[in-house]
């Protein structure tokens, strides 16, 4: 039988494809389902994971605030850690008045598993020396005043009855398609592989693995350095004008999901690079020439990215952007169509080996060993 009456066998109707097409969409919203039913039942853990970082910086500009106005918890203190206290009320100690707002350093100490505040270090009033370590509480009372402890409020605000509900659905939602993204992906290869020649099938592990890869140090990113940086800006100016912040969950979780997801996109950079690079629409040559409009593009991008206005955190989100295109150059360099000679590189051997270990796990790893072999030292 010769090669064209093979590939006319192997030929799809119109229907064929819709009913394969109806196949896969099924699986998915099984697949999605599923995760859904999974995360809802993990929902106030995942939402308590998601809300992590603006609730330390809520607690940090909270203890900063009630550090200025003589409201100071305990929880937030480490044992022999110094602080600035401003007294809260006019105070009259040894005959001396101390104005409102006077600042004095304070320590924490634990005696008898009871936590307090004292003096760090000598304080002279009415021409009369208080020793350290005295009590912030007895020199109040002494002045016929008093020091409040206090929680710090680190709630996120929800604005209907039904919002708390809505919340955790969305939560599951998000989540559920992010655990699912693998075997999503997987349905789209399973549909569109049966049109591919050998070599191009050669080319979606690797894309594959680095999307995967890259999306979660993009996440990564923008949940332990970005979104933190902006928010410890933000808040610190209603620190520092005495506002009390009041932040609405969805508001909050539709900001830190968009956050996620750009920055988990934007670090696509190297594999589209590299598919690129592979088929031999893109060169070095090429991204080195025009590397002037590529920043001007990473700087619009990190600034619609960027929740505020400030080019501090315009930065933090641009220099990894910047820094992934220069690391696309060398991965096109290295995998790209018009480089290829009969060299071998390491990454030509991670390659070999990622594709090596899912034929295996396809069971029809000879053939496609084979013709992967050809296609990436051709």
């Amino acid at each position: 039988m010769s090669k064209l009456e093979e590939q006319d066998g192997l030929q799809m109707s119109f229907l064929d494809h819709l009913d394969e097409l109806r196949s896969r969409l099924i699986y998915s919203v099984v697949a999605i389902a599923i995760a859904f039913a999974i995360c809802f039942y993990f929902s106030g853990r995942i939402y308590n994971f998601l809300a992590g970082p603006v609730k330390e910086q809520l607690q940090k500009a909270s203890r900063k605030q009630k550090s200025a106005s003589g409201r100071i918890n305990f929880n937030q203190l480490n044992e022999g850690e110094v602080v600035d206290y401003i007294f809260p009320q006019e105070t009259v100690i040894n005959g001396a008045r101390i104005a409102i707002g006077a600042t004095v350093p304070v320590k924490k100490v634990t005696k008898n598993n009871e936590p307090r505040l004292v003096l760090a270090r000598t304080l002279i009033v009415g021409g009369q020396p208080i020793a350290p370590d005295t009590s912030i509480n007895d020199i109040l009372k002494q002045g016929e005043s008093r020091i409040v402890y206090d929680d710090i409020t680190d709630k996120l605000m929800v604005s209907s009855l039904t919002s708390p509900f809505m919340i955790y659905m969305q939560v599951a939602l998000y989540a559920a398609l992010a655990f699912a993204i693998p075997f999503l992906l997987y349905q789209v290869w399973a549909f569109i592989s049966p049109g591919l020649y050998k070599h191009e099938k050669g080319y979606v592990v690797p894309v594959l693995v680095m999307s995967t890869v890259f999306f979660a140090l993009g996440a990564t990113f923008a949940y332990k350095i970005a979104f933190p940086t902006a928010c410890d800006f933000l808040l610190s100016w209603a620190a520092e004008g005495g506002f009390s912040t009041l932040l609405n969950a969805e508001e909050y979780l539709n900001l830190i999901i968009m956050i996620m997801l750009g920055l988990g996109l934007v670090f696509q950079i190297p594999t589209i690079a590299y598919l690129l690079g592979r088929i031999g629409l893109l060169t070095p040559r090429i991204m080195l020439r025009y590397w002037r409009q590529a920043m001007v593009v990473i700087a619009i991008v990190s600034a619609v990215l960027t929740p505020t206005t400030d080019y501090v955190n315009m930065l933090v989100f641009a220099a990894p952007m910047v820094a992934l295109y220069f690391l696309s150059v060398g991965i096109v360099w290295i995998f790209g169509k018009s480089r290829r000679s009969n060299e071998v590189t390491a990454l030509d051997f991670l390659s070999v080996g990622i594709a090596w270990i899912f034929s295996k796990s396809r069971r029809n790893d000879n053939e496609e060993m084979a013709s992967l072999i050809r296609t990436v030292f051709r």
